[in-house]
């Protein structure tokens, strides 16, 4: 990799400042799902063993007013990081100031502190999320050296990642470091044949990520709600699907890409369909070219299934963002479940899911360990799939 990784810095003796993803869904103050704190803390244990001073600090959730901040204050982070390091972490409920500057000043070697959410600052002019200058310039004082590891916020230009970078030595954590790689290698590098899954509901969410693979993948298989609006594209009756109207002319125009270009572009060929969405509601199996009016399709069927699962035997990389069909109902997950169990059994491939709801599917499923990497970030994985510079990992130092 070309970008400088936590290892080629000296950390001994150093304040590191972190940027972590600890952007962790909460209710009633309780942490209702810790996989991003777990995350992070191969790189937070490598800086305290090799004598480093952590400064952490991440964003939790969007902060408009003052108060948004009793419900979003990082402390039962802290208390929870603290639990799972095993040692103190000291927490600072201020963005900046005296008693920040004082607690940075009095760490010791190998010791942690963490900051409050960086997104305080956003109360008064968006001064996180703009990147003013200042800020990321203050932030900067507190440190010797900056280490990224929040891939999650990569595609944003924030005081907290980009602006301490253009003050600091930066390197990727380990997190970010393997994002860069996997993800990045989709993109830039991929074992051939390399073959997507995209699902999800919507076409518009996806186009610029279909658009750059089209060129990119060799196949293209796709699924979930956003499958009728292409077979809407291709003359089809969807009966009453989930369509976007105003994208069928676009998803004509991918089909006839994907062709010009050589590259096959799979729809299912069955759809199990429902005269209501909901879960407890009479459903049957028919033909894509036979959806009646007034059903609508709510997963893909069986044959679908085994043609996807014939389609991918040969792929030697494959990346799978977005569920098949309306998982959240038994009855309609099969498609999703089909989907994972064919890439999880998949035998020297490098396999890949960009985050999102195709991560909680495989992570319920159980079959987390059968993937190569799953990527915590949702939108990041996105734009950095449609082919686009994030300014998170652009502003890492090169090595």
């Amino acid at each position: 990799m070309s970008k400088k990784t936590v290892k080629d810095i000296d950390v001994n003796g150093k304040k590191v400042l972190m940027r972590v993803d600890f952007n962790v869904p909460m209710k009633d103050g309780k942490i209702t799902d810790e996989n991003r704190i777990v995350a992070a803390l191969p790189t937070i244990k490598y800086v305290l063993q090799n004598g480093g001073k952590v400064i952490a600090f991440s964003h939790l959730g969007k902060v408009k007013e003052e108060a948004d901040k009793a419900s979003k204050s990082l402390r039962p982070v802290a208390k929870r990081l603290a639990e799972l390091l095993g040692q103190p972490v000291t927490f600072i409920p201020e963005t900046r100031g005296a008693e920040l500057e004082k607690a940075v000043s009095e760490l010791k070697d190998g010791e942690i502190l963490m900051f409050e959410n960086t997104r305080f600052e956003d109360i008064d002019g968006k001064k996180e999320s703009k990147n003013d200058p200042e800020l990321g310039k203050y932030w900067a004082s507190l440190g010797d050296v900056f280490v990224n590891d929040a891939f999650g916020t990569a595609h944003r230009a924030h005081a907290s990642n980009v602006g301490i970078a253009g003050h600091l030595e930066t390197a990727a954590g380990f997190l970010m470091e393997k994002e860069i790689e996997f993800i990045g290698g989709v993109v830039n590098n991929p074992a051939r044949p390399l073959a997507a899954i995209l699902g999800g509901a919507k076409v518009s969410d996806k186009i610029g990520v279909i658009e750059n693979l089209i060129e990119k993948a060799d196949k293209i298989l796709i699924g979930g709600g956003m499958m009728f609006t292409f077979l809407k594209a291709q003359g089809k009756n969807i009966g009453s699907s989930l369509l976007e109207e105003d994208k069928v002319e676009l998803a004509k125009g991918l089909l006839e890409k994907a062709k010009i270009n050589g590259k096959e572009l799979i729809l299912p060929i069955d759809t199990i369909v429902a005269k209501e969405f909901k879960n407890d509601t009479e459903f049957k199996t028919v033909s894509v070219d036979d959806i009646e009016d007034g059903w609508m399709g709510l997963d893909i069927g069986e044959k679908s299934i085994a043609l996807f699962t014939e389609k991918l035997k040969d792929a030697k990389t494959v990346v799978w963002n977005g569920p098949m069909g309306v998982f959240e109902m038994p009855n309609f997950a099969k498609g999703t479940i089909g989907v994972c169990e064919a890439i999880a059994h998949l035998q020297g491939a490098t396999t890949i899911i960009g985050g999102g709801d195709s991560a909680a599917a495989a992570i319920q499923l159980g079959y987390a360990d059968k993937f190569t990497h799953i990527s915590t970030g949702g939108g990041a994985s996105l734009e950095y799939l449609e082919g686009k510079v994030l300014p998170g990992v652009e502003a890492i130092s090169d090595k």
